[in-house]
């Protein structure tokens, strides 16, 4: 019986071995996964990334209040200008606010403050987190911003991995230029920075690996 407010789950009805078979092609699947700064600049149908988009915001959140915002950025005047300003502070960083410890261990990804990607990109997005939501001129609190805003990311660089397009987690601290550039409203506080698109031609990434199940995980059974 249906309680009230609630509906009954119909999900999924998979063997067990449907299962592991799709739990380990999907493990391979985004072990594939690579941060990318080399861009194409070929279109992405903007259909394309409104599905990666919801699919981020079909992600779980604080009693459902879904506290994000998703602003996608086209047009070359906007990307021009969003890289001038993510430019400057990036400058400051490498200059002064980051400590030696932080710039030694960026050497291995040879980074600047310099970012062309945030204009070759076709798509730029950026998750906008929301403390509170205004409604009637009211404002509501939201719960587990931060957590809630941080899953909804990880939705979207898995979304975007699996339609087979790349992208890049940019956080040019201090955000709130994205906030000005864009005019987005006061409850909205820029979270994430995402340029989308294809890989440039012989596009590069850095040999590194990642920690094995032995250093990550622990089972107890």
């Amino acid at each position: 019986m249906e309680a009230r407010g609630f509906k009954l789950y119909e999900g999924p009805e998979w063997t067990e071995t449907q299962i592991a078979d799709r739990a380990r092609d999907f493990r391979t699947t985004m072990a594939e996964r690579r941060s990318l700064r080399f861009f194409s600049d070929k279109e992405v149908p903007a259909s394309i990334i409104t599905d990666l988009i919801m699919t981020a915001a079909s992600a779980p959140s604080g009693a459902n209040k879904q506290p994000w915002f998703f602003a996608a950025v086209s047009n070359a005047a906007i990307k021009a200008q969003i890289r001038a300003a993510a430019e400057k502070e990036e400058y400051e960083n490498y200059h002064g606010r980051m400590g030696e410890e932080w710039l030694n261990d960026l050497k291995k990804f040879d980074t600047n403050h310099i970012k062309p990607f945030l204009e070759i990109a076709p798509w730029l997005i950026i998750l906008f987190k929301k403390p509170y939501d205004v409604v009637d001129g009211e404002k509501k609190k939201n719960y587990y911003v931060q957590e809630s805003a941080g899953i909804a990311a990880g939705f979207l660089i898995t979304a975007i991995h699996q339609a087979g397009l790349v992208t890049l987690t940019h956080t040019p601290s201090p955000m709130n230029f994205l906030s000005a550039i864009l005019q987005r409203p006061e409850e909205e506080k820029a979270f994430l920075l995402l340029p989308v698109g294809y890989p440039a031609a012989g596009a590069t990434v850095p040999d590194i690996t990642r920690k094995s199940e032995g250093e990550v995980l622990k089972m107890y059974v």
